[in-house]
């Protein structure tokens, strides 16, 4: 389940605590006492058997003698207890139950752990459990507090959720101070039904919430957590502090690749796609809190600087370069106006220096100028107390000009005692407050960052270069390798699994002896490089298993004699099985890279890419994506790292060819999502430079999927459903239907373009030229775990894929109920194409589980009622809409 009956949790009418007491300092007596101050106007109870009177005020024996069900109850009972409880409460039909008892990994009665009792219990009732050992939950906007925290919170539109009670408590007390109020605070405990997905989908669709702030410390499903949090960063600024980043990961000595992607390189791999900002530190959470709470949309990465102190500047500045920010380059008319309001000794230049002896006005003139520059997109107003002017003084002058500013401006007053009058008024008028300049900069830093994520979300990815992917050849190579035990894939078996994805190889031979080497050379043509072949060592060059440039058979000969006294030397133990001979790829220029594969515990597969060479470990320079990828994320992949900038090329070298690299990893990315076997891979090198790509050397390594495991169960984040392509008679020809991929932004855009102002009015019930860079790729760049958009698409006159009609369905978070829409090009419209779609969808709908379909049309969208008719859809007038609806499970969807 994912947001069922959550509203009973958020919103509920009457609330229920059960171990209520009367007892100083008992969790029953803290948590009664702040549900009846926090202001919550719906009933109220007190369940306790051993008491009459709690708090002053009637308490019940049990739940059985309440005077009605309690929408949400608040267990306060030793753990024992529990399951008995979620039992008597879901028969009474209570449908939330906030658990804040420990110690439910106990095993009960019979020897089932208590927590699974207790899910047990509640699921006959679709009862939601947050927790247990859990601190709670407050809704400040409905006076809810449901929680032993020590302080409440204030009404506000941020959403905290915590995977740590105690944090959770340090939050409030600091936003108290701070005077920033929240729409939800959330401890979510043990996560033992409600789980940080959970909350992601409801919060992206409360009204009330318009940021969320997640502290998390380990997440348990994968895909659900993805599409959550995918979600929820599209429609709002979503935070994450990603507890325990030190090095967790097992190293596996298979491969480098395995090696170098650790836990949290994986994690905020999983967080940037997901859209998401990652902080750092607990300021830096305090500090986002501060931002998301008060700040102005972000419109580019140019920051100006206003200080009545060059040094403070400096600090700003020194931390804004660190960081990666960009000073603006104020432009002459800007300079022109500071100049006629500031002292002629002004720095002239961005930080804008005003003077130590500064008067109030004056930086509000310096503001005024700073907020109307085109060429800046943010400020940092910094002030050092001075026995001039009092800084409440200047914080009471610059206030109405930062309340009405239209873009971000940060504010640090730096100082004690001197200052506080400042701080105090900037924050009661919301606007952010740092105690120190570099913390000012790093708010614009965590602001321009989130921005970054959300504009590569936007960014619709070119279309991969043409070649062919033999997606069966690889499955036939995997099926016999597994068939006679090999797990770890030679390297000629590897590239050859490669080759099958369109990925450049060098030729490879796999010989036994001499001789074979010999013979391999002569196809192969000379120069060769020549490898060893051992189950016992895992880097040949460490042991001198490699020979380069072998350009005649004397050399060849004499390589191989080599390679085996450098074994018998290095290791003795080692068996020699053969040795591979390969191409000798000449590329002076190029630049060696690694790119590889391996399984992360939570996220499942993973693509690596860094700088390569038998110094990998050392370098250390590589940065982690999930699968699938496309060009815009292979290119955000690479610029991760610092080998990025060899690639764009230096003095006499050119540049790679970054689409050549970037279709590479595209099809690593498919060869991770169609081998679910494939646990490791390799490629060290990776050639690259201004004449494409090469891999040189390749390894694998094997893992049979456990009996019962899907092919695509272990990815966090679903790929290309191929399997729902289909070529259908249309109209004396054919058409393709499929999903919808990122790479069809351009073709969707002008499908767009081609339907009628009616047409798209019917479709958005509102008037568009054109679709946004968002709406294209909101449109296009789908999660298939939750969405579908089947197209029809056919070549057209230019020989590039044209789309004819799309037929979209968003399902709930809960897959229960799926809506839908249907729209064909203006000029195809009355030929069936509608028809051919709709029925494809309502296919899909019907495997993928959906209980019904829903979608809505104007009155006058008789076409749209007619489709809707013919396919079996019930239609019924809903206010000034007509309602569509399709039941493919009565029972579920009732």
């Amino acid at each position: 389940m994912t947001i069922r009956n959550l509203q009973h949790l958020f919103a509920p009418q009457s609330v229920a605590v059960i171990g209520a007491s009367d007892r100083p300092g008992s969790v029953g007596a803290t948590v009664y006492r702040n549900v009846l101050d926090g202001g919550f106007g719906g009933r109220i109870f007190a369940v306790n058997p051993g008491h009459d009177m709690v708090a002053g005020r009637p308490a019940y024996a049990d739940v059985a003698a309440l005077p009605e069900a309690p929408e949400l109850a608040v267990i306060c009972t030793p753990a024992a207890t529990v399951p008995g409880l979620i039992d008597a409460l879901g028969r009474r039909g209570t449908k939330a139950a906030i658990v804040l008892s420990a110690g439910l990994g106990a095993a009960g009665p019979g020897g089932k752990p208590l927590r699974q009792a207790m899910l047990d219990a509640a699921r006959p009732h679709l009862l939601r459990i947050l927790g247990p050992n859990c601190l709670g939950l407050l809704v400040p906007g409905i006076g809810l507090n449901a929680s032993f925290a020590p302080v409440g919170a204030a009404p506000g539109r941020l959403a905290f959720v915590s995977q740590s009670g105690a944090l959770v408590t340090a939050v409030l007390d600091w936003a108290h101070a701070r005077r920033i109020g929240f729409s939800t605070f959330v401890s979510v405990g043990d996560g033992s039904d409600i789980d940080i997905g959970d909350l992601l989908d409801w919060l992206a669709a409360d009204p009330n919430t318009d940021a969320i702030l997640l502290y998390v410390e380990s997440v348990r499903k994968a895909r659900k957590f993805m599409s959550a949090a995918r979600s929820a960063a599209r429609g709002k600024p979503t935070l994450i502090v990603k507890a325990g980043r030190a090095e967790q990961a097992a190293k596996a000595a298979f491969s480098h690749t395995g090696a170098l992607a650790g836990a949290d390189l994986v994690y905020d791999a999983a967080i940037r796609r997901a859209g998401m900002l990652r902080v750092y530190r607990t300021e830096d959470l305090f500090d986002a809190c501060a931002m998301l709470a008060h700040s102005r949309p972000l419109r580019g990465p140019r920051l100006a600087i206003v200080t009545n102190g060059g040094g403070l500047g400096v600090m700003a500045t020194d931390a804004l370069v660190a960081g990666g920010g960009q000073l603006a380059e104020l432009s002459g008319a800007t300079i022109g106006r500071l100049s006629a309001v500031l002292p002629a000794t002004w720095s002239n230049a961005n930080p804008v220096d005003i003077i130590g002896d500064a008067p109030p006005e004056r930086y509000r003139q310096a503001l005024e100028v700073l907020l109307d520059a085109a060429e800046v997109d943010a400020v940092v107003l910094l002030h050092a107390p001075t026995a001039i002017v009092p800084s409440a003084d200047v914080a009471r002058e610059v206030l109405p000009l930062l309340r009405s500013a239209n873009r971000p401006v940060l504010t640090s007053w730096v100082g004690g005692d001197s200052v506080a009058g400042a701080r105090a008024l900037c924050l009661e008028a919301g606007v952010p407050v740092f105690d120190t300049p570099e913390g000012a900069v790093e708010g614009f830093l965590q602001l321009w960052q989130y921005r970054r994520n959300q504009d590569a979300l936007m960014q619709v990815p070119a279309p991969l270069a043409p070649a062919t992917v033999d997606r069966r050849r690889a499955r036939t190579a995997v099926d016999a390798l597994l068939a006679a035990g090999t797990l770890r894939v030679p390297e000629a078996d590897s590239k050859d699994i490669l080759a099958a994805y369109g990925i450049p190889v060098a030729r490879t031979a796999v010989v036994a002896n001499d001789e074979e080497a010999l013979a391999a050379a002569v196809s192969i043509g000379y120069p060769v490089a020549v490898k060893l072949l051992s189950p016992d060592v895992v880097h040949k060059s460490d042991v001198g298993g490699v020979v380069l440039d072998v350009d005649h058979p004397d050399a060849l000969l004499a390589a191989l004699r080599d390679i085996r006294q450098r074994l018998a030397a290095a290791r003795p133990d080692a068996h020699i099985t053969g040795y591979t001979v390969q191409q000798m790829v000449r590329r002076p220029r190029a630049v060696e890279l690694i790119v590889g594969i391996t399984t992360d515990p939570v996220f499942g597969p993973v693509v690596l890419f860094g700088q390569g060479g038998v110094a990998v470990e050392v370098t250390a320079d590589q940065a982690i994506g999930l699968p699938p990828l496309n060009r815009v994320l292979a290119r955000e992949l690479i610029g991760r790292t610092r080998v990025a900038k060899l690639l764009a090329g230096y003095r006499d070298r050119p540049a790679a060819d970054f689409e050549a690299l970037c279709d590479a990893l595209v099809r690593i990315g498919q060869v991770a999502a169609d081998l679910p076997e494939l646990a490791e891979l390799d490629i060290n090198p990776l050639l690259a430079d201004s004449d494409g790509v090469i891999a040189l050397d390749a390894r694998m390594r094997l893992a049979p999927v456990p009996a019962g495991t899907g092919a695509l169960d272990r990815l966090a984040i679903l790929p290309y459903p191929a399997g729902l392509e289909r070529s259908v008679p249309w109209n004396g020809g054919s058409v393709t239907i499929r999903p919808v991929r990122p790479e069809d932004g351009a073709a969707h855009q002008a499908f767009f373009a081609a339907l009628t102002p009616e047409d798209v009015h019917f479709r958005l019930f509102a008037a568009l030229r054109e679709l946004s860079p968002a709406q294209l790729a909101r449109f296009t760049q789908i999660d298939y775990a939750r969405e579908m958009a089947l197209i029809a698409t056919r070549p057209g006159p230019d020989g590039r894929a044209e789309t004819l009609g799309v037929a979209r369905v968003v399902a709930d978070p809960d897959n229960v109920r799926g809506e839908f829409a249907v729209t064909i090009r203006s000029d195809l419209k009355g030929r069936g194409l509608g028809h051919l779609l709709l029925g494809a969808l309502v296919d899909y709908c019907r495997a993928s589980g959906l209980a019904e379909i829903v979608g809505t049309a104007l009155p006058d969208n008789v076409r749209m009622i007619g489709l809707a008719r013919a396919a079996g859809f019930a239609v019924e007038r809903s206010g000034d809409v007509m309602a569509l609806r399709y039941t493919l499970r009565p029972e579920a969807a009732a």
